[in-house]
């Protein structure tokens, strides 16, 4: 496991999960719900960064390692599951969106893992409906843990509106995924 600057910022992103969850299960006693909502909603961000971060340093300095493209998307599923069943929890998302986003991650996962076995992991790269899925499910994340109106704007409900919209990306680019799966392994490229 190669100790480099790429992949200590995906650790901290992984131990950034238990602040975030645990931070709005404190008594209010410690911190207020909006105090906790503040909080919760750093912890997020800050990890959101750190997984934009660490790839482009990898890239940048040449620090990419197997182990770092393992770790990786291992710490994006955990900080997007951790946070959606919090917010199942406190009731700002509904359970089937959770349902649907983590159902379609562990999917995923386990159809690139099979099409690299395959030989045919290019088929499932990354697409842009999935970067644009990605985009609107972190945004939304950040929304619902925020969850108070700023300047009178209904937080919450843009948020709730933008997980919704993730949610329906979410299907389209599995579809997307499932497909070019089927195509690549019909086509033996």
């Amino acid at each position: 496991m190669p100790f480099n600057l790429p992949n200590l910022l995906t650790w901290l992103r992984i131990l950034l999960i238990p602040l975030m969850a645990g931070v709005l299960y404190l008594p209010d006693a410690w911190v207020t719900p909006r105090e906790a909502n503040l909080l919760a909603t750093a912890f997020f961000g800050v990890a959101a960064l750190t997984d934009w971060f660490d790839g482009y340093l990898a890239r940048a300095l040449g620090q990419t390692s197997a182990f770092g493209a393992f770790l990786d998307p291992v710490a994006d599923k955990l900080m997007v599951a951790a946070a959606l069943i919090v917010l199942i929890d406190l009731g700002r998302v509904a359970p089937l969106v959770g349902l649907i986003i983590i159902g379609r991650e562990i999917t995923i996962s386990a159809l690139r893992e099979w099409m690299a076995k395959a030989g045919k992991s290019a088929s499932v790269a990354v697409s842009f409906v999935g970067k644009l899925k990605t985009a609107a499910q972190m945004v939304a994340i950040l929304l619902l843990l925020y969850f108070d109106p700023i300047a009178g704007l209904p937080i919450a409900l843009i948020g709730e509106i933008l997980i919704w919209i993730a949610a329906l990306l979410t299907l389209v680019s599995m579809a997307y995924y499932l497909a070019m799966a089927a195509r690549a392994l019909q086509s033996g490229t």
